[in-house]
């Protein structure tokens, strides 16, 4: 049986609707007709296990603005945050619950194809564009980090000046890492194999919880007699912001930077566009077991957000920086093999997160195409060399990337998902004044309002001239 007629939704001949798809998954690999070569969608089994893809998917979830969530939580309240933190959670686990019902009806196996079936061709070229330009802006995040960091940490290790020697410039690092670590790992021919990365990388960021925890019990109050707190330039500026600044933890709060922290936390469990690969290449697909690795990953990082944060605010309260690892001493080596864990967790999703964009790209320009290896290998190639230059050469690629997060992020999360639902679910199923319906539709509107809110306040940020937290 093959559903490929965007004009049909979903429909049999007759006007039937083969909802067995919504059940079972996605429809099993066709076999190609004789004489012609299976595409790239089609040319094998899945083969990952359930926990290799958790791995994957969490380590997609993962992103750098974990290490501002304590900074969020000082300008929210423990309580206010970890409910804002939940809610959060569970909107993006429904959102990935239309995505797979709409992908299990249509038997469509990339976000793309939901875009077209869902908006014609136009909605393919905007899928395609929105992933590629929210993940674009996660890999130069990302590498950022590590141009910023690795010359620190490297030239602390060596206890050598980091601007003295050239072989510690960021810059130059950052071209090594790409090339050692980053593009042999973006080779791989399936996500699958990334499994066993993505499982270290968890561990580096499940080693940096660890030591938030140990810190915090080592420290005890550390505004109220560490010298790091003292040391740090910014800390002044603390005072005035009208926050408790004494070592007592506040339930509730809210202030002018919450409007810039709240939206961080919103895009915090975005990986939509490694969703669908991902189901591609579980072993045994079916919607239910695809639910079942994203509600795991999205637990477990809810877990991890919610430690981190917390043990973090009550670590330095009030006074936690956007960057919280800046707030411990520089010489403290836990804290340099923390920074170098961090380092190597970043390094390590930078595969992932590129896989959704050669996708994107092998399904805009080369969609009926058999798998190519010199393509394969272009694609990646080409997007390492575009993002290096980005990196390199653009100090404020991350006011530039601040808006692109603030449209990619909510379209891939609330926008696009309550779309596709509306138009792929046949209406003489559900109605459009039916309950599962009308949700989506107010998902949809939550999207619009979560864009509006961030975009005003970024222009708003910049038009007073100040800063605000960003990550993935």
């Amino acid at each position: 049986m093959e559903l490929q007629d965007p004009k049909m939704n979903g429909a049999l001949p007759g006007g039937a609707v083969d909802y067995r798809q919504e059940r079972e998954g996605f429809l099993p690999s066709q076999s190609p007709a004789p004489g012609r070569k299976p595409t790239q969608f089609m040319d094998f089994e899945g083969k990952t296990s359930f926990g290799m893809s958790v791995f994957n998917l969490s380590n997609a979830i993962m992103g750098s603005g974990i290490l501002g969530l304590a900074y969020a939580m000082a300008h929210t309240g423990v309580l206010f945050f970890l409910a804002l933190l939940l809610c959060i959670a569970l909107l993006s686990s429904y959102s990935i619950h239309l995505l797979l019902t709409c992908a299990g009806v249509v038997g469509i196996r990339a976000y793309e194809q939901l875009g077209q079936r869902a908006l014609g061709p136009a909605g393919k070229v905007v899928v395609a564009a929105v992933i590629c330009l929210h993940n674009v802006g996660a890999m130069s995040s990302y590498l950022f980090i590590i141009k910023s960091e690795l010359p620190l940490v490297i030239g602390t290790f060596l206890d050598m000046d980091p601007e003295g020697d050239w072989y510690l410039k960021g810059n130059l690092l950052i071209i090594i890492v790409s090339v050692l670590i980053i593009l042999p790992l973006a080779l791989m021919r399936h996500l699958g194999y990334l499994g066993y990365t993505s499982g270290l990388s968890l561990t580096c960021m499940l080693f940096f919880l660890i030591s938030v925890i140990y810190k915090k019990f080592q420290l005890g109050c550390a505004m109220g007699r560490n010298e790091t707190a003292a040391e740090n330039k910014s800390a002044p500026s603390l005072l005035t912001q009208g926050l408790n600044t004494s070592c007592e933890a506040q339930m509730f709060t809210a202030d002018s930077q919450m409007f810039y922290t709240v939206p961080i936390m919103a895009f915090a469990f975005v990986c939509h566009p490694e969703v669908l690969p991902i189901y591609t290449e579980l072993y045994r697909p079916s919607k239910r077991r695809m639910q079942a690795v994203a509600n795991v990953s999205i637990g477990a990082m809810f877990c991890m957000y919610g430690l981190t944060a917390t043990f973090g605010y009550l670590t330095f309260y009030s006074s936690v920086e956007a960057e919280m690892l800046h707030m411990y001493s520089q010489q403290d080596l836990l804290i340099l093999c923390v920074r170098l864990a961090v380092l190597l967790a970043v390094t390590l999703t930078v595969p992932v997160v590129l896989f959704p964009i050669r996708r994107a790209l092998q399904q805009l320009l080369f969609p009926s195409k058999a798998f190519s290896w010199p393509r394969h290998v272009a694609i990646a190639l080409i997007l390492l060399v575009l993002v290096n230059v980005l990196v390199i050469c653009v100090p404020t690629i991350r006011d530039i990337f601040g808006v692109i997060g603030s449209t990619s992020a909510p379209s891939l999360i609330f926008i696009l998902p309550s779309i596709f639902y509306l138009r792929i679910i046949p209406s003489d199923v559900e109605p459009l004044y039916s309950w599962p319906k009308i949700q989506a539709l107010c998902f949809g509107v939550l999207g619009v309002l979560f864009m509006a809110i961030s975009l005003g306040f970024m222009f708003a940020n910049w038009a007073t001239g100040q800063s605000h937290v960003s990550g993935h």
